[in-house]
């Protein structure tokens, strides 16, 4: 199998350590939901060499992510763990925060509730949840390339879609998480930090 690569995830994350650096510098562990190709997991392992960045994704990308850390050869990044949201238990782990980027307009909406429900029984009080991904704002799209992307996204599966800011905090709320700070970023994205109370 050749090696995945994502040529978004080279571009976004430098952006995104700046914002989760300072916000994971008391942390140990780390969940990532959705590694992909485990670009970002080499990245921000390398970059914050403090932490143990505990991969997971659908049981089809994780030979890609393997080959990624096999290369990397990191030791603080655990091998995946496969972990769908539509279908899997979540790991019995003890990490300070759950991250994930750019798979909330993947999801269906089922698949979203059961991220949040998830995240929700995973994380202990004080706990970090971090989003990165486009958002909808008062049920309107924040640029002209939002849109056109959702439109792709939805000719590709009428179910994904770029999600409503609103909603993702109204989930957050009822698995007891609560908005610390929303981050405008660039390309029209956002990281959304919540908090387990």
């Amino acid at each position: 199998m050749k090696k995945p690569y994502s040529a978004s995830c080279d571009q976004n994350n430098a952006p995104i350590l700046s914002v989760i650096a300072p916000l994971f510098s008391r942390y140990s562990n780390i969940l990532e939901i959705g590694s992909g190709t485990g670009q970002h997991a080499i990245y921000f392992a390398e970059n914050m060499p403090h932490l143990k960045w505990h991969c997971s994704d659908c049981r089809s990308q994780l030979e890609g992510i393997n080959l990624w850390l096999t290369d990397a050869g990191l030791d603080n990044v655990v091998p995946p763990i496969e972990l769908d949201v539509s279908a899997s238990q979540w790991p019995d782990l003890n990490v300070d925060a759950v991250f994930t980027a750019n798979t909330m307009h993947i999801m269906n909406q089922q698949d979203v509730v059961n991220f949040f429900t998830g995240a929700g029984k995973l994380l202990k009080a004080g706990g970090s949840l971090i989003i990165y991904g486009p958002f909808n704002y008062s049920g309107r799209y924040t640029s002209a390339s939002n849109a056109s992307f959702d439109r792709w996204l939805k000719d590709r599966d009428p179910l994904s879609g770029i999600k409503h800011f609103e909603d993702i905090d109204r989930l957050a709320n009822e698995n007891g998480m609560q908005l610390v700070t929303d981050y405008e970023m660039p390309a029209n994205n956002r990281i959304l930090h919540f908090k387990k109370i």
